[in-house]
């Protein structure tokens, strides 16, 4: 029996149109654009401004590139998994909103959330549905509207993030083609590093909490370069060396868009050349869920099929693994 695995069959994305640059960040806070690309290889990213907008919005301007370009009908979609730090609102899960928008009327949908780790987690998720042999088609979406969370006053993380949001559409494949093999991780240490203090059932909104601008990212930067310099490295190595891949062997490398120096760390370990690395970190900062399916979005002109990606990140939690896909189509 042939066996099945989940492909990539289509991607879509969608960027807010204001950017918000080093030279803008300057006059908001005491930083300045050498300072900022040195440690994180920032130069912009987008914000979402338009009134009332939120992760739902860009998922959806996401979904419909995908299906448009792909000519997809989304009555045909089984599946739509949202990936998502950033959802509209508690209890009322956005991914379901996103699919009645969309017209995935046959469709069932959830939220899935696991930091910047988010997008990568609902790859082997949707991999998972696919394999099962129930679903046929299954949407992947990662949005985050990062800046709703931000303290712009806080120089330590207003630099590194912005908002975007991706999508890409696993189908099953008997040429070998898909999903090849995952190494997920996570770790409770890093709840303390990288959060939102309040909002949650432990500490929930009240006057005393806004006041204290506890519902803003907190992020011990040093401490969280650290775990994700080693762990994201760490993770890459692994899964070559569980599928007897060497650095020629891969083609590419879509790492998370943190921050270039993680980045590179991470080639550095795999003994990749930086033609092989996949980044636009430079363009769009840090866009938690989205950094995944924006990098296959913005290079799908350059893959190939048959290329070996191996995908890579790390999160707040912490929350990181490595992927190992064979890309399943080539662009006309």
């Amino acid at each position: 029996m042939t066996k099945i695995h989940a492909a990539i069959t289509a991607v879509g994305c969608y960027l807010p149109e204001d950017k918000l640059t080093n030279a803008l960040l300057e006059k908001m806070v005491d930083t300045n654009d050498e300072w900022i690309t040195s440690r994180t290889g920032i130069k912009e990213r987008r914000i979402l401004k338009a009134p009332g907008a939120g992760a739902s919005f860009m998922a959806i301007k996401a979904a419909e590139d995908l299906l448009q370009k792909s000519g997809t009908d989304p009555k045909d979609i089984d599946l739509i998994i949202l990936s998502t730090a950033t959802p509209d609102m508690p209890v009322a899960s956005t991914g379901v909103y996103v699919a009645t928008k969309i017209g995935a009327v046959n469709a069932f949908a959830f939220d899935l959330q696991a930091a910047c780790s988010s997008f990568l987690y609902g790859m082997s998720v949707a991999s998972a549905y696919i394999e099962s042999g129930k679903y046929k088609k299954v949407l992947l979406i990662g949005s985050d509207k990062m800046s709703s969370i931000i303290d712009y006053t806080d120089r330590a993380t207003c630099i590194i993030f912005g908002d975007a949001a991706g999508a890409v559409l696993f189908e099953p494949n008997s040429e070998g083609l898909g999903i090849q093999d995952e190494y997920l991780r996570s770790d409770g240490i890093g709840r303390e590093y990288l959060k939102i203090d309040a909002g949650g059932s432990i500490l929930p909104a009240n006057a005393e909490t806004v006041a204290n601008k506890q519902h803003y990212v907190f992020q011990d930067g040093k401490t969280v370069f650290k775990y994700a310099v080693s762990n994201m490295a760490d993770v890459s190595e692994k899964i070559m060396q569980r599928n007897n891949l060497t650095h020629d062997d891969v083609t590419w490398l879509a790492a998370h868009q943190a921050n270039k120096r993680i980045i590179d760390a991470t080639a550095h370990r795999m003994g990749l050349d930086d033609s092989k690395v996949l980044m636009n970190i430079e363009r769009y900062g840090n866009t938690t869920s989205a950094t995944l399916p924006l990098l296959l979005c913005d290079y799908e002109h350059l893959l190939k099929k048959g290329d070996n990606i191996i995908f890579a990140t790390f999160g707040g939690g912490f929350t990181w693994g490595s992927i190992y896909l064979k890309w399943a189509y080539t662009k006309k």
